[in-house]
């Protein structure tokens, strides 16, 4: 009859539950195992085996083999489920350290406590199985849309039900600000990660997310969808503005056209399912500088300076427009930076265009001085592009004879005059380091030769600070007897001012 029940159990609650027989034996087998060692007043170690056709079942009681200790009496620190190799090897010559010795013992009835512990277990056991089933089922969705209903709120956050025993959870951070949901609303969402812990939730949405809107467009609309129009890349200020980078992919579709679509009637969806999210359409180009000018809008740019080594433009706007091109708050360059990936700089463009002036005025003067020119070759030499005595200097002549009224002479003359400052100029810098003199902090740093310190202060390394700002790379190719443990210890040495300051200590 016990045998039965077991059974009956088990082909209940694996078929109401969906999960395999196995995990229900397993788990009234964990809870024999536990009104088993329940039993005894001492730890022990037990092993319920149930037959899967008979549902009959036996007990064994287990001790690990372990290696013999002269530190215990008996040879093992717990002997109720221990026992030693050596004697372990008096009945299995072959049994090794890790492996198990078992003796039958009389088995615990199935009963009602047996049960209701059995029952707690497969409840358990049941839940694992379905929490692994929704992780596995959406592990691959993540990406992609996800919408379900919504069962309940805590504090801003929401717990939406997508269906098939799977919830998903919206941190309050990843709701739109100011959007009103209640219990029992529908919600559309971007699954953003799948977790498998034991506990709390295991499906992460998001509606703040960029790629939140990125996946709406290719619900809404049909060409981004086919691939026809790629949506590159959007920006958000979520529940306010987002800015959203096009691309064609057929020469006869407009991308901006299509996105918006008839009226404004598709961004209009989209921005009804982001409570009201005012979405910019921008054509993406390969040219970054009018990339940035696309992104900009509705603002009217007037110049830009690209600073390709510090990856920044200077947007210059007239003043009509300044206010429209920073935006509320800073809004719109903010967005358009993080489309772009340009950090912009957006200025007046008068006061752009009178430091232009003022700067091209100071190198007009710079090249009458140190060339020996009249004012009219050095505006020529500026309105050309040349910034600098350098560029001159070793810019081949073939393109400085290029320039209207510049004949052989003239070229060759500016050149050797250019070379001429370089050297002098740099025969004053190195006079200038060899007659440097090292600081006197330098000089009392501990490990440091006078003789050291002035090889230092002759590369133009005079203070503590200067060689705190070194590298041992730098060091090693200045000087070629020092050694890269020398070089490390003296750097982190000059440093040690550094991390006082970092740690609060205020110099005496």
């Amino acid at each position: 009859m016990v045998n039965k029940e077991i059974l009956l159990i088990v082909d209940v609650f694996s078929n109401e539950k969906d999960i395999e027989k196995d995990i229900v034996f397993q788990a009234i087998e964990s809870a024999l195992e536990s009104a088993t060692v329940s039993r005894y007043e001492f730890p022990v170690k037990v092993r319920v085996a149930i037959n899967r056709d008979t549902g009959d079942y036996s007990t064994l009681r287990r001790w690990q083999v372990v290696e013999e200790s002269d530190e215990f009496q008996g040879g093992v620190e717990f002997p109720t489920t221990q026992i030693s190799l050596q004697v372990a090897q008096i009945d299995n010559p072959d049994i090794e350290v890790g492996d198990f010795i078992e003796d039958e013992i009389e088995s615990v009835e199935f009963g009602r406590i047996s049960a209701q512990a059995a029952k707690q277990v497969i409840i358990h056991k049941v839940r694992e199985a379905e929490r692994k089933k929704v992780a596995d089922a959406y592990m691959d969705r993540v990406g992609e849309l996800v919408t379900g209903v919504i069962k309940r709120i805590e504090k801003g956050s929401v717990y939406i039900d997508l269906g098939g025993n799977a919830d998903a959870f919206i941190p309050r951070e990843h709701m739109i600000p100011r959007e009103t949901v209640r219990v029992g609303d529908r919600i559309r969402g971007y699954l953003k990660e799948v977790r498998t812990e034991v506990r709390g939730p295991q499906l992460f949405v998001s509606r703040t997310a960029p790629e939140f809107v990125l996946a709406l467009f290719r619900l809404e609309v049909p060409e981004v969808g086919e691939g026809m129009i790629d949506v590159l890349g959007a920006a958000r200020d979520p529940g306010s503005r987002a800015k959203v980078a096009v691309r064609s992919n057929d020469l006869r579709i407009d991308p901006v056209g299509a996105c918006v679509g008839m009226r404004g009637s598709r961004v209009q969806t989209i921005s009804n399912e982001l409570n009201g999210e005012r979405i910019d359409v921008i054509l993406w180009n390969e040219n970054e500088a009018q990339f940035v000018i696309n992104a900009m809008a509705p603002a009217e740019i007037e110049s830009i300076v690209v600073d390709e080594d510090k990856h920044t433009m200077d947007v210059a706007v007239s003043a009509d427009s300044l206010s429209q091109a920073i935006g509320r708050g800073g809004q719109n360059v903010r967005l358009a930076t993080e489309l772009t990936g340009w950090e912009l700089n957006v200025r007046d463009a008068d006061q752009v265009n009178k430091d232009t002036q003022e700067e091209l005025g100071k190198l007009v003067q710079l090249f009458v001085e140190q060339l020996n020119v009249d004012q009219d070759i050095a505006m020529v030499l500026v309105e050309v592009g040349f910034n600098s005595v350098e560029e001159i200097a070793y810019v081949p002549s073939s393109e400085m004879l290029e320039i209207d009224g510049f004949d052989e002479e003239l070229v060759e003359t500016l050149r050797t005059r250019a070379k001429d400052i370089l050297l002098i100029n740099a025969i004053a810098s190195e006079e200038k380091i060899e007659t440097a003199e090292p600081a006197e902090d330098i000089l009392a740093m501990e490990g440091m030769t006078d003789e050291l310190a002035h090889q230092l202060a002759s590369k133009g390394i005079v203070t503590m600070e200067d060689l705190a700002e070194q590298a041992v790379d730098d060091l090693l190719d200045e000087f070629s007897d020092m050694n890269e443990e020398i070089a490390a210890k003296l750097i982190m040495k000059a440093r040690e001012p550094w991390f006082a300051i970092d740690n609060g200590e205020v110099e005496k």
